[in-house]
């Protein structure tokens, strides 16, 4: 009945996502054979699946959102490290460009749709995060800004545990941002911020709420 029950699911999984049952079997079979517990969709494009360790069930565009389309491709190229270290569910139309010497480590969590991931050093999110769509990560500012006193900083982007990503938010080099809190809509996080729990707005992003809690 349980076995009965799993395939029911996945079939249904498969329906809402717009992908074939039989594409999405095969796909996971093969990624389970070179040691990788990946269930995707037939417009998931991974390059680099060697570099890439699930400690749980990673699943890419298998969840679908009311406004993506079913020929949404997404796309995984991995020539550094990439770990997900439990379940974790990423939507569609994401981008994740990890470059060669550079980390990235995710806990459980989930990303809506349309993300995107550009790490060239590294970033690191806890678990029981939730990121929402059209985000952006980057941790290279792709080019180098001279000035008198610039003070350089650890580029790595460190995310905590329970933290909510509003819509349309950037995270640049060295931001930190503590455990429980939220970031609103479409702000620009480039800072290091040390008080958990606290609602993160604005362009550079501050801390407009303190105490908050959320689920």
């Amino acid at each position: 009945m349980r076995s009965t029950e799993k395939l029911r699911t996945f079939l249904l999984k498969c329906q809402h996502s717009d992908t074939s049952a039989s594409l999405a079997a095969l796909r996971h079979i093969r990624y389970r054979m070179l040691g990788k517990n990946i269930l995707a969709n037939d417009r998931v494009v991974i390059k680099g699946a060697r570099n890439i360790e699930t400690r749980g069930l990673l699943q890419i565009g298998m969840n679908p959102v009311a406004m993506m389309h079913k020929h949404d491709h997404t796309l995984l190229n991995i020539k550094g490290r990439l770990t997900f270290l439990d379940n974790y569910i990423i939507g569609k139309g994401c981008r994740f460009d990890i470059g060669e010497a550079a980390t990235a480590e995710l806990g459980k969590g989930y990303i809506t749709a349309n993300s995107i991931f550009i790490i060239c050093h590294g970033i690191n999110i806890g678990h029981d995060c939730a990121i929402s769509w059209g985000c952006q990560f980057i941790d290279w500012d792709h080019h180098q800004i001279s000035y008198l006193g610039r003070q350089e900083r650890d580029p790595r982007i460190v995310i905590g545990n329970h933290v909510w990503v509003g819509s349309n938010v950037s995270v640049l080099k060295g931001s930190r941002i503590p455990d429980g809190c939220v970031i609103a809509a479409g702000s620009v996080v480039c800072s290091v911020f040390e008080q958990s729990n606290c609602l993160i707005a604005g362009n550079p992003a501050k801390v407009i709420r303190e105490e908050i809690a959320w689920q």
